[in-house]
């Protein structure tokens, strides 16, 4: 499968040449992840993570919902096949996610940080 696309360098604030494989499917992670589901009409219903209704709310709840809500995001790319072995670091209402993604290029550690 071709996934060629542009490259994001967030260093140098430009889209500098092209991408393709696990590449490019890290890039589409980073998109999916940093998008709020629902809040962009230019994206389908189906594209980005569902935070914000998850900011303030206790940590219980947070850790209960959010493994879902990334896997359920993730899988929504062909490319993924699953998502899993989550792991949590909080520091006050940031909180540091492990994850990985197995996709058709094989398995691929994730780590992002979020503030909720």
């Amino acid at each position: 499968m071709e996934t060629k696309t542009w490259k994001l360098d967030l260093e140098r604030n430009c889209f500098c040449g092209k991408i393709d494989g696990v590449e490019a499917l890290k890039q589409a992670i980073y998109f999916i992840l940093n998008t709020e589901r629902f809040r962009y009409v230019i994206h389908s219903w189906k594209y980005g993570v569902e935070l914000d209704a998850l900011i303030g709310e206790q940590r219980t709840k947070v850790e209960a919902l959010l493994s879902s809500r990334i896997k359920e995001a993730l899988v929504e790319d062909t490319r993924i096949k699953d998502v899993g072995d989550f792991s949590m670091t909080w520091n006050r209402r940031e909180v540091l996610i492990k994850f990985v993604v197995d996709s058709i290029y094989g398995k691929t550690d994730v780590d992002w940080e979020v503030s909720l």
